[in-house]
């Protein structure tokens, strides 16, 4: 036995771990990694969504971005989409470090995901992302961006 003094008056209890419903949401990244992908065929960018507003404020919601997937060139692909996606909606059109987008207010829009085997609970999932003033931001067509030296991005260093 473990002797503890705890007063759960006086901390709020933890809140469901269930899905947030389908929409879109106000929100800002509040975390981010690179981190090695399960297979081992590259690196995924995860990132830590935090809800602003509504009924879901607080609420957390987390993705990840296959950013260099050598078993999958179209995971690649999607997820460097994606990426695109949501340096345009923050305005953060050359990305060197992933804080760059950290606390920067965005539409995301989610989805929830169920688990057809039973055997994980439903998780939501990102499926899109807009400028918070829910206008996109204009730029110019990659094909017409100069290009400018930058830093290789984590997930573009390959080990040799």
């Amino acid at each position: 036995m473990a002797q503890i003094m705890f007063d759960a008056t006086q901390v709020a209890p933890q809140e469901s771990l269930s899905p947030i419903p389908a929409g879109t949401y106000l929100a800002h990244i509040i975390d981010s990694e690179v981190r090695p992908l399960k297979s081992g065929m590259g690196q995924a960018l995860a990132l830590t969504f935090e809800v602003l507003d509504g009924p879901y404020r607080g609420r957390k919601v987390f993705t990840q971005l296959n950013v260099q997937h050598r078993g999958s060139p179209d995971a690649e692909r999607i997820a460097q989409a994606q990426l695109s996606a949501l340096c345009h909606a923050t305005g953060v059109l050359k990305l060197s470090d992933s804080t760059q987008l950290h606390m920067k207010p965005v539409r995301i829009r989610v989805k929830v995901r169920k688990d057809e085997s039973g055997q994980y609970g439903d998780r939501n999932e990102v499926t899109g992302y807009e400028a918070a003033q829910g206008v996109a931001i204009p730029s110019m067509p990659v094909a017409a961006q100069p290009a400018a030296p930058a830093a290789t991005p984590p997930w573009a260093k390959r080990a040799a």
